[in-house]
């Protein structure tokens, strides 16, 4: 049996920042191509809906796994990302979560077309408002004891 709403609800979704510094002292960000619809073939941090029975730090870790074959052990929230058309498909609200990776090897898998790390310094155009949430991930790794 299922039940409808009178009022839609938004969906619920967990991002991954990971950042990641190589031997020559470089800061990287692990970043996903988009194997679907929406932002098809575009550039996008890990991620995805969050289960009926998780919370959004137990569904960015999930995610993280999946897309890119990654397991990390701290994180630390980035925000809550609510804009109204942030994606095309539905009404969705992320919750943003940083980390920083030792183990760097990474797999494509999932909805995931490729898992690849990139210069903190040359990344490519993101899909969705991953752009901002770059610069407060960002922001929050440098002001952190994180690194």
């Amino acid at each position: 049996m299922s039940f409808t709403y009178q009022y839609p609800h938004p969906a619920l979704t967990a991002d991954m920042v990971v950042f990641h510094k190589n031997s020559e002292d470089k800061w990287l960000v692990l970043l996903i191509q988009r194997g679907n619809y929406p932002y098809k073939g575009c550039w996008a941090f890990p991620g995805g809906f969050m289960n009926i029975d998780e919370d959004t730090a137990t569904c960015a870790r999930r995610e993280l796994l999946e897309e890119t074959g990654l397991i990390v052990n701290d994180i630390a929230p980035i925000g809550v990302y609510d804009k109204v058309d942030r994606d095309p498909r539905e009404r969705v609200v992320t919750v943003a979560y940083l980390a920083v990776a030792s183990n760097v090897e990474v797999t494509a898998g999932d909805d995931a077309a490729k898992a690849q790390w990139f210069s903190v310094d040359e990344l490519p155009p993101l899909a969705f408002d991953h752009e901002q949430i770059f610069r407060d991930a960002y922001r929050l790794l440098f002001s952190s004891a994180l690194r």
